[in-house]
C-alpha cells in the first residue's frame, strides 16, 4: 500500500496532503521534532523523532520505498528517498528524480558555498503563492495515482 511520508516541521501543505490522501485513502505520516498539533484525520499518523540533527530525515529515508510519496524541501533527503525509489515533491510541485537530483546537490552545495564565503549573502528566496499550492495538489494528485500503478508492479 502507498504511504505518504511529510518532513513536517516547516511544510506549507500538511493540509493539502491530508485532503488528497483522504481522496485515496492513504495513510500520511507527518514527521517533525515536536511542536505540531497532532491530526484529528484518521488516516494521518503524527511521529514526533527525537531533537538532533537530521532525525526526522532519518526515519523518513529508512521507511521510504517503492510505491511511496515524500513530501520535502530538504534535497539530502530527497537524493536518499529518490535512490529507494520513492516519488519525491517539493512543497511547490516541483519532483525530485534521478535525472534532477544530482544537479541539485551540487547546486546546494555551491551555493552553501558561496554564502559561507560572503556572510552577506543570505538569500531569502521567494514566498509561497496561492499557484505553489496548486501546483502542489495536482503534483501530488499525479504522483499517488503513478504510486499507486507502481506498488502494483511489486
Amino acid at each position: 500500500m502507498s504511504r505518504i511520508f511529510v518532513d513536517a516541521d516547516a511544510c506549507p501543505v500538511k493540509a493539502e496532503v491530508e485532503r488528497v490522501a483522504g481522496r485515496h485513502g492513504v495513510p500520511v505520516f507527518m514527521v517533525a521534532n515536536g511542536g505540531l498539533r497532532p491530526s484529528p484525520h484518521p488516516l494521518v499518523e503524527m511521529v514526533y523523532v527525537p531533537e538532533g540533527p537530521d532525525a526526522a530525515d532519518k526515519w523518513i529515508a529508512g521507511r521510504a520505498g517503492p510505491g511511496d510519496v515524500v513530501i520535502t524541501g530538504d534535497i539530502p533527503l530527497a537524493a536518499k528517498c529518490v535512490e529507494a525509489g520513492a516519488r519525491v515533491l517539493r512543497h511547490d510541485g516541483d519532483a525530485f528524480t534521478p535525472a534532477n537530483i544530482g544537479n541539485l546537490l551540487a547546486t546546494r552545495d555551491l551555493m552553501a558555498d558561496l554564502r559561507a564565503a560572503d556572510p552577506f549573502r543570505q538569500g531569502g528566496g521567494r514566498g509561497f503563492t496561492k499557484a505553489d499550492r496548486s501546483r502542489f495538489l495536482d503534483a501530488l494528485e499525479r504522483a499517488l495515482r503513478a504510486a499507486k500503478g507502481q506498488e502494483g508492479q511489486r
